[in-house]
């Protein structure tokens, strides 16, 4: 195993745990009651609202006091939000969670713990598992397959320990991702070009062709609602231009040959289910990934 426990002696790296919301007010509650019980000793966090409609801010005012607000007026997507979340904290340890998960008690120092043992390792990943099946992964760490398609390790596999190592992985998924600040900076955290969806792979890439490393943290668990705020048509879209755009950035001309058979599978199944809205928007984010388009350009 790579892990081991810094002594509970060791100062933690302070953490700014950043959540965006967009009209969450009925998950945010849970995720913020998790992070009332964590052990980390010294964090903050830091709520970044995308123009919520649903009373989300006022509650966060009313309810939660400890935590820092950004309001933005207008929906700007998830990586914008980040990006503005992550520029608010002085943090040595940025991490990024959804709106709609719970953590454990132990998650955040967890993350914070494997960062301070391995100074090679620009982020660290959580394990993610359903909410509501909680003996069922949805991410043990980010992984590029034989393909180069982006892929969660474990995704919707039963929990029985497989994963319990600590293991080196390609990136963390940004469900739940802790992100050195000195990395995040050298790098310039987000690309707010993919607007949303991949944004953590594509760090995760240009953090690898930089030399930084990712540790898989099996301690830090995190139990997530999928796509509960997010979703649907416009995930299809970003994510078919999205993994276009980054093999575009990042594929060598024999790797894209071992890409085209996937990516011509999910254009074929996405025009085989033309009659639904989602493939559609499939296949447009495809064409626009061809073209290069970039930025928000569902609508």
């Amino acid at each position: 195993m790579l892990f081991h426990p810094v002594a509970q002696s060791s100062p933690l790296p302070s953490a700014a745990v950043i959540i965006v919301n967009w009209n969450g007010k009925e998950y945010l509650r849970v995720c913020l009651d998790s992070l009332r019980r964590q052990t980390h000793p010294n964090f903050e966090i830091i709520v970044v609202d995308n123009g919520s409609t649903d009373g989300s801010v006022e509650m966060l005012r009313e309810d939660y006091p400890e935590v820092r607000v950004l309001e933005l007026g207008r929906n700007y997507g998830f990586v914008v939000a980040s990006n503005r979340g992550a520029a608010l904290s002085d943090a040595d340890i940025l991490v990024m969670l959804n709106n709609d998960t719970e953590a454990e008690p132990q998650w955040l120092e967890a993350l914070c713990r494997a960062l301070a043992k391995h100074p090679e390792a620009g982020s660290a990943a959580s394990k993610m598992l359903l909410f509501d099946r909680r003996d069922t992964l949805h991410s043990a760490g980010d992984a590029l397959g034989p393909d180069y398609m982006p892929r969660n390790r474990g995704v919707w596999e039963k929990d029985e320990g497989q994963y319990d190592e600590d293991v080196w992985v390609f990136g963390p998924c940004g469900g739940a991702a802790a992100y050195r600040r000195s990395m995040w900076e050298q790098l310039g955290g987000f690309d707010e070009r993919l607007f949303m969806y991949l944004e953590d792979v594509d760090l995760a890439w240009r953090a690898q062709n930089a030399g930084w490393k990712c540790i898989f943290v099996p301690e830090a668990r995190v139990y997530h609602h999928l796509s509960a705020t997010g979703g649907g048509v416009i995930a299809s879209y970003y994510v078919g231009r999205n993994t276009i755009l980054l093999h575009r950035r990042y594929l060598t001309p024999r790797q894209w040959l071992r890409a085209l058979p996937a990516h011509a599978k999910v254009a074929w199944d996405a025009l085989r289910a033309w009659r639904g809205e989602a493939a559609r928007a499939r296949l447009r984010g495809i064409w626009h990934g061809i073209r290069g388009v970039e930025g928000k350009t569902h609508e």
